[in-house]
């Protein structure tokens, strides 16, 4: 299930030959070459292992007959990238995560109904109900990705998007664990859903696609902003603008993987290993260390997670 997505605006949509090109390069697994490995570990805060195996495979100078989890795993931990957070976009991939984070110490969960997956339903509420169930389990540490798109689906969709997402912060705020939200092109929505629900205690922002005014309104209500490798593209200056404001002790990293590889790679297969290049556009565009980044955004993950292990 293909739910790519991009932020700045002159980027949102690839066209059909960048399309093509990121469609080959993930069949035929190119991975780009690791970049220099980070001295001071972090974790990824949002991949999708199955899609990224699925469509991509693992990463060159792995053996074949290998784990291809336990490769993805090892790849990441050789470049820093010690821990991560698989993300459910449906019932199927939630509950493969939630039986992946307990064979796996690097691993947590996260389970959800993707917003564009709820429209599709035939029945919703047993969906949730299964969503639910998972919830409860406890190293499924997060309730996601959920949230809104407005890009992908039209207006006919939008009143089960709400729906779901209303329920999902519901069982966030039951079980006691982090929303993790998809926004696309639905800025005023996700706040006026969150406003009027009555937010989790712990709330990320996947993907952070705003600018830095619609961060400094994450940030007043105390959200957590995830960037992923959008960050280093050319066209995103809104994003590096919104991360220069983002308070450290807010600001998480991710992939999303096996979509939104950073520059210089854009198009080809993303994965944690790849982590390095965006931790330091980050630092970059706040004007800071990137081993004293990397220490703040560790720590962020055990205050929104808990611990791995």
């Amino acid at each position: 299930m293909s739910h790519m997505r991009s932020t700045a605006p002159s980027s949102k949509s690839p066209t059909p030959s960048e399309k093509r090109q990121a469609k080959a390069a993930r069949r035929a697994g190119e991975f780009p070459v690791a970049p220099e490995p980070l001295a001071v570990p972090v974790f990824d805060s949002h991949t999708h292992l199955d899609l990224t195996i699925q469509e991509a495979g693992v990463p060159g100078g792995v053996d074949p007959t290998a784990d291809p989890v336990q490769a993805l795993i090892t790849a990441a931990a050789k470049n820093g990238v010690d821990r991560l957070v698989q993300v459910g976009v449906d019932v199927d991939s939630s509950r493969w995560g939630a039986d992946l984070a307990d064979r796996y110490d690097a691993v947590l969960a996260a389970v959800a109904l993707h917003p564009n997956e709820a429209p599709r339903l035939s029945d919703l509420d047993e969906a949730l109900r299964a969503i639910e169930a998972l919830a409860a389990r406890p190293r499924v540490r997060g309730i996601g990705e959920t949230g809104m798109d407005t890009f992908r689906t039209g207006d006919e969709g939008r009143a089960a998007q709400e729906v779901s997402f209303r329920a999902h912060i519901a069982i966030a705020k039951r079980y006691g664990k982090a929303l993790i939200i998809h926004d696309r092109d639905a800025h005023a929505d996700v706040l006026r859903i969150l406003d009027s629900e009555g937010a989790p205690d712990t709330v990320v922002l996947h993907c952070f696609s705003g600018d830095a005014e619609f961060a400094a309104e994450c940030v007043r209500r105390g959200y957590f902003l995830s960037f992923a490798g959008t960050v280093t593209f050319a066209s995103a200056g809104n994003l590096r603008e919104a991360a220069a404001i983002t308070p450290p002790e807010l600001m998480m990293v991710e992939t999303d993987a096996p979509y939104l590889t950073p520059a210089p790679h854009r198009g080809r297969p993303n994965a944690s290993y790849l982590i390095p290049i965006t931790v330091r556009a980050l630092a970059a565009a706040r004007g800071v260390d990137v081993d004293e980044l990397c220490a703040g955004i560790s720590a962020n993950g055990e205050r929104v997670f808990g611990p791995w292990s």
